[in-house]
């Protein structure tokens, strides 16, 4: 098996989501004992939160980019962002390391593609939903025509995120404002919803919705899965 590597503590509600489904996904593959070597930093959100809030977004490259050395040095194979919007940053901590990161975008748009769906609907944070780096990349590279919701509905989103998720608290009412959300993108076209930001799976779930529904945490972490017990290096891993 290969080492994986975890950029985590974005929140580390998520992080710990990551770090259950992939040793699940191992045992449940291999059986017995079996679990993932895994290598995790796990970063002080505070931090990451107020360079985010200051648009200090060359701080944050930084902070990310020593973690990742720090994780390729240790004996990591493979890296992941375990958040969506430090994807905006994707680019640049892959060009600071020689192991392959698994984009979260990329992996989310493939799942995408072929369940059919064309039209999802993002849900994420603010960053996500309005900075272009996820859209447009979906749009670009993979032919996707996402969509968002308004603006009042993309605040309630991001700040149930920050202000609920993230403090690992769950209420009904929020849930309910987001399958409202929901069905109003749908009522506008949407064929599908991404959960695009790794907490509102702890909120939302396939169950709760009457549309294909994309976890973007899960397809990530069984990615990670995917690249530890796969026979061969990726191309970018094997110089």
């Amino acid at each position: 098996m290969r080492t994986i590597g975890l950029i985590g503590g974005m929140s580390w509600e998520s992080t710990a989501v990551y770090y259950r489904r992939i040793n699940e996904q191992v045992r449940d593959r291999l059986g017995g004992l079996h679990s993932a070597p895994v290598l995790m930093h796990s970063v002080n959100f505070e931090d990451i939160v107020g360079m985010q809030k200051a648009g200090d977004w060359d701080a944050a490259t930084a902070a990310l980019r020593t973690v990742a050395g720090g994780l390729e040095g240790a004996g990591a194979r493979c890296l992941l962002i375990c958040t969506n919007t430090m994807h905006k940053l994707a680019d640049a901590v892959q060009d600071s390391v020689s192991v392959p990161l698994l984009n979260i975008i990329d992996i989310t748009a493939e799942a995408l593609i072929a369940a059919g769906a064309r039209k999802p609907l993002l849900l994420a944070t603010r960053y996500t939903m309005e900075h272009g780096f996820y859209l447009d990349r979906m749009r670009a590279h993979h032919g996707l025509a996402p969509m968002v919701p308004d603006a009042a509905d993309r605040g309630v989103v991001h700040d149930v995120i920050f202000e609920e998720l993230c403090r690992g608290v769950i209420r009904p009412e929020s849930r309910q404002s987001y399958l409202d959300i929901i069905a109003k993108g749908r009522a506008a076209g949407a064929d599908s919803v991404i959960l695009g930001c790794t907490e509102i799976g702890l909120l939302i779930g396939p169950e709760d919705l009457d549309l294909p529904t994309f976890d973007s945490t899960l397809l990530h972490a069984d990615k990670a899965v995917d690249f530890c017990l796969s026979a061969r290096l990726p191309d970018a891993a094997a110089a």
